[in-house]
């Protein structure tokens, strides 16, 4: 088991490894280290099922948090066609993790691991806030009780992933930053702060411009306006049509807005589709669209209704830039009017996480 778990260090998988392992668990099925260590052997091989099926027989023979860790992560790699399962599987991660969590509080590790299971959670059945809120609160937790847990790339590359969607744009800079100062080899954290800031600063530069479409174009834009773009949204669903400057931060029951498309912009991920939005009174905001399909977007000229908007203020400095701007996030298509036209439900797509690890 020692030799084995020797030749296992690296980051490569081993033959030699697995087949010492192998004897070792032959020799002692009672060995949870040398369970443990073979599952791990067969991960790096992309053996999936039989890494599940040592971090398995380990906890058979002894309830241990590295298993329930082990096995969390596994269950998040187990990839099916069927959406059931894949959400029962991600479901069963945040399981063991929390069950590893449960033995032992102050492991920065298992709380790090938990809260990975709850961002694949997050994207995996429908983005409820609650959950991504527990995520963030997990990776604190990592870092409050064990300091080693600040210096784990991976967290803060995972917790940026989380903030970008969550539009938290600032944390999502820092993040990016912080995991490509700590493992300056990983190209993947600094070409997703590159793509991030290359992103704000294009938005940006659009919104202060609206788009570059000024004077009179602009007015005979707006002047095509009217109540009956806002459909079923108008007097039937009791909404009252306000202007842009009129919203506060959160979601804004009762009101809807209307205005015309002047710029889009498409992030190097595609997500979030952004556009940016001017109404009557010539204010500009940038309207982020989210679960939509690859094929779904919006044109320059083309009036868009948005029902109880959910207003963002950013304000956020990074690396000698400020960007300070308003949004509207619009978790599906389905929720809007173009040109007074309902979008189907055809338009929707559901969103999906990809992120790097270097140890998961």
């Amino acid at each position: 088991m020692l030799k084995g778990k020797a030749l296992n260090v690296t980051a490569n998988y081993s033959q030699e490894a697995e087949e010492i392992l192998s004897k070792a668990v032959k020799l002692d099925p009672g060995l949870v280290e040398a369970w443990n260590q073979l599952g791990e052997v067969y991960w790096k091989k992309m053996d999936v099922t039989s890494a599940k099926t040592c971090f398995l027989g380990a906890l058979n023979h002894c309830k241990n948090k590295v298993s329930l860790r082990n096995l969390s992560m596994v269950m998040r790699q187990q990839h099916s066609q069927d959406a059931d399962e894949s959400s029962r599987n991600i479901m069963d991660s945040v399981k063991q993790a929390k069950q590893a969590v449960s033995m032992d509080t102050r492991d920065g590790t298992s709380w790090y691991i938990l809260g990975n299971a709850y961002l694949s959670l997050f994207f995996c059945t429908g983005q409820n806030p609650k959950i991504s809120q527990q995520a963030l609160n997990a990776y604190v937790q990592a870092e409050k009780v064990d300091k080693t847990a600040s210096s784990n790339p991976d967290l803060h590359l995972n917790r940026a992933t989380l903030c970008k969607y969550e539009e938290r744009y600032q944390g999502a800079l820092d993040g990016f930053s912080r995991a490509a100062c700590l493992e300056p080899s990983w190209a993947e954290p600094v070409m997703r702060e590159e793509q991030l800031l290359d992103y704000l600063e294009k938005l940006f530069g659009l919104l202060s411009n609206k788009g570059k479409i000024r004077g009179k174009r602009l007015q005979n834009m707006l002047s095509s306006l009217n109540p009956g773009l806002l459909g079923h949204y108008g007097n039937t669903a009791g909404l009252q049509l306000k202007s842009l400057s009129y919203l506060q931060p959160g979601k804004n029951t009762g009101c809807v807005v209307l205005g015309k498309v002047v710029f889009s912009l498409v992030p190097e991920e595609r997500v979030p589709f952004t556009f940016g939005l001017v109404d009557a009174e010539e204010s500009c905001y940038a309207v982020m669209v989210y679960n939509m399909v690859d094929s779904w977007g919006v044109l320059i000229g083309d009036s868009v209704t948005i029902p109880e908007p959910h207003l963002k203020q950013h304000s956020i400095q990074h690396k000698g830039q400020t960007f300070v701007f308003q949004s509207i996030r619009v978790d599906s298509p389905v929720q809007l009017l173009v040109n007074g036209k309902a979008q189907g439900p055809s338009t929707q797509a559901c969103a999906t996480v990809a992120y790097t690890p270097q140890s998961e």
